[in-house]
């Protein structure tokens, strides 16, 4: 049974995207006021948090697990190309982290003016962005959604930014004009390692790399009663989102309706394991035994 929660990972993304707008403008308000780079940077990092929300969200209408006629696999990558964006979205932010904070370096600029009620709502907004991380983070892996967890990684990215940005702050309210600058380097750092991070969670799913391992699939099936053996074993997908599988499966059954019982306790094990899994299994007779158990590179 292939579940839908797109509705609850819709209700996520406008509460994390009204929640971002307000933290976004704060920071530019306050960023404004201060003259702080790297705060205005922050930012910038904020925004890109509003258009991942909005892009999930478009992502999520049309990332129904249900297959149809068009979309026999379902539509699931639909989640996967959505984390993607939220990656390059990241990329940018850090490439305009890093060209602000070099021209700051070789042109100069206006002084940072940083007052104690400032930080304190600086406080506030890290608050906030805690709050959204660790919302979506435990809501995504709850209802298996990448968009939600691609997005509390970003958020949780954001946190140390705004943490780096305080500490930076608070050095140029103490009279330590350079923090302002220095630090936006960092924060560049913690942009590009969170898009990276999503990226190499994601690129697996819309490459088909193996699922699960060949091997595992074989012990499980060769448990069963009456399977001889099986071979040409494939995977897809992420265990724990959606599983496809597929196998060769060599089986000792005097008629059409045993071989049948066999495959579905073969089909039942692994779906036990691996749910949700779709299954295609191909029988053959004994006289078909392979040792090929999956596809090696032939060349």
């Amino acid at each position: 049974m292939i579940s839908d929660n797109r509705a609850e990972v819709r209700k996520v993304l406008i509460i994390t995207l009204i929640l971002n707008l307000f933290v976004m403008g704060l920071k530019a308000i306050v960023g404004s006021w201060t003259g702080s780079l790297s705060l205005l940077a922050d930012a910038l990092h904020s925004v890109t948090d509003s258009a991942n929300n909005v892009l999930g969200l478009i992502a999520s209408k049309f990332s129904s697990p249900q297959p149809d006629r068009e979309h026999p696999y379902g539509h699931s990558k639909f989640e996967a190309v959505g984390a993607l964006g939220i990656a390059a979205f990241l990329g940018i932010a850090c490439f305009e982290i890093l060209q602000g904070a070099i021209e700051r370096i070789l042109k100069g600029g206006e002084l940072v003016k940083i007052s104690l009620p400032e930080l304190w709502l600086l406080l506030i907004v890290l608050g906030i962005n805690i709050f959204v991380a660790f919302y979506e983070r435990g809501v995504g892996r709850r209802v298996g959604s990448p968009i939600l967890i691609a997005d509390a990684t970003h958020t949780m990215s954001d946190i140390w930014v705004t943490i780096s940005v305080i500490g930076g702050l608070i050095g140029v309210w103490l009279g330590y004009q350079w923090m302002d600058v220095v630090l936006a380097f960092p924060v560049a750092l913690l942009v590009f390692w969170s898009g990276w991070s999503v990226l190499k969670e994601n690129l697996p799913w819309l490459v088909d790399q193996m699922a699960i391992a060949p091997e595992v699939i074989h012990a499980i099936a060769t448990s069963v009663p009456g399977v001889i053996n099986c071979h040409d074993i494939a995977s897809r997908g992420v265990v724990g989102r959606q599983v496809f599988i597929e196998m060769h499966l060599i089986v000792e059954a005097p008629d059409v309706q045993t071989a049948h019982q066999i495959t579905e306790q073969v089909e039942s094990l692994l779906e036990e394991r691996f749910r949700p899994v779709r299954i295609l299994i191909h029988v053959e007779p004994p006289g078909y035994k392979s040792e090929q158990i999956s596809f090696e590179n032939k060349e």
